[in-house]
């Protein structure tokens, strides 16, 4: 088996990115768009060098940054002026007290709901888009593309049409309606595939070796080890927001895993950095009971995930065989946290409960996330007296349909009579 051997300098500037590694083998790699290791076909990821900052000193450089994942510029893959660029500025997305969601389930301790539907294009993919379209400049790259559930698309549409690149993204056919105008609104190419996700993301990567593909930055395909790291952002995010200290548990969704992992190698680095104490803490992935292939192995004790056909509502996190399975799989079990399913009735019940208990209109990923908690709870896997996290990753006026049942109350006459006769004075 290969072993880590350095790296030749490069002129790529992509701040402390060092090198792209293998995170089977260890064997590295100089900077570009690469995703797999020419040793042992493992996945690449980005290795850095953060150079020699006192904890204190890069505190504070992070809190005079703006409010945005740019403020983190020094642990990304992206150059130091990064902020000046053409971009969306994405992150620094609420961490919401959820103390009546907490009283519901239970909760002794603080339960926060990390809300990123707030980000430009109302979801988390916001933050890796920021991240890859860096990378793709880097490379000179001219169109930016990808394969999507639906997020990522219009996230790729709306960077690419602030940065001045052309767009080609390539999706399901038969997503969510409001998914698919938010990605064709900005302007680029939107290609519809007869087939699930996998198939997708199987012609994509087809693509990428064909001359048809020249110059293009699939931004979780070629770009993906950058793309990535833009999933770290929450984890820098949830500790500083809680005063610079990890959360004692923490509930992410799971569609190609690559998010909890990120959020795992987040936390670690902050740890190294000095940044944060180090503690125990524990990570819990989420998925839907029509999709849920880590979630089987975790339970059965295996370490393959064996690929299914997705079909649940929770589209978002329909990835029948998803990349980061079994390195979730690692991280739960590490961690000392679990993984864990929910039908759909569960997550439009969870989305529902979100909303009447904190105000916050999450989209199906969201209610897999909250229903996940609740059962989490239920079953005695998570410990409602310790600070937990749980992470709503998009808007749910993207998701419409799951909740099409909820609407008006009632129907009255403009007069006071027809108001009280519909038992609505002491409501």
């Amino acid at each position: 088996m290969a072993t880590a051997t350095p790296v030749p300098s490069t002129t790529v500037d992509l701040g402390p990115a060092a090198a792209l590694s293998c995170r089977e083998c260890g064997t590295r790699f100089p900077l570009g768009p690469s995703f797999a290791c020419l040793e042992c076909f493992g996945p690449l990821e980005i290795a850095y060098d953060f150079g020699s900052y006192e904890a204190a000193e890069l505190r504070k450089r992070i809190e005079a940054g703006p409010a945005s994942i740019w403020r983190y510029a020094p642990l990304l893959p992206v150059p130091a002026d990064v902020a000046d660029k053409p971009n969306l500025n994405p992150g620094w997305t609420p961490l919401v007290k959820a103390d009546n969601l907490g009283r519901e389930l239970g909760f002794t301790a603080q339960l926060h709901i990390k809300d990123d539907s707030g980000n430009p294009t109302h979801s988390f993919k916001d933050r890796v888009v920021a991240c890859a379209i860096e990378a793709a400049r880097a490379f000179d790259f001219t169109t930016l593309s990808c394969s999507s559930t639906g997020n990522l698309a219009g996230a790729v549409g709306a960077a690419a049409a602030r940065a001045g690149f052309k767009s080609c993204v390539f999706i399901p056919h038969d997503l969510e309606q409001g998914k698919v105008v938010m990605a064709g609104v900005y302007g680029g190419e939107l290609v519809g595939i007869d087939g699930n996700y996998d198939d997708v993301n199987r012609f994509c990567s087809e693509l990428i070796g064909d001359p048809a593909g020249e110059g293009w930055g699939f931004v979780n395909v070629n770009l993906r080890p950058y793309y990535g790291e833009g999933s770290k952002t929450l984890a820098y995010e949830i500790c500083e927001q809680l005063g610079w200290r990890l959360p004692e548990q923490i509930v992410i969704p799971i569609a190609s895993g690559s998010q909890l992992t990120k959020i795992d190698k987040g936390l670690q680095e902050l740890i190294k950095l000095g940044l944060v104490e180090d503690r125990p803490y524990r990570i819990f992935g989420a998925q839907a009971a029509g999709c849920s292939p880590v979630s089987a192995a975790f339970k059965a004790g295996h370490d393959v995930i064996r690929p299914v056909k997705p079909d649940t509502i929770a589209k978002s996190l329909a990835i029948g065989n998803p990349a980061d399975g079994p390195y979730v799989l690692d991280i739960a079990r590490r961690t000392g946290g679990a993984v864990e399913d929910v039908t759909d009735a569960e997550v439009v019940a969870a989305i529902k409960l979100l909303a009447r208990t904190e105000g916050i209109f999450a989209e199906t990923a969201g209610g897999v996330t909250v229903g996940v908690l609740k059962k989490l709870v239920e079953t005695g896997q998570l410990d409602p007296a310790k600070e937990t996290v749980a992470i709503n990753t998009g808007d749910g006026l993207k998701t419409l349909d799951a909740v099409s049942d909820a609407g008006m109350t009632a129907v009255i006459k403009p007069s006071l009579e027809s108001f009280r006769a519909a038992g609505l004075a002491s409501a």
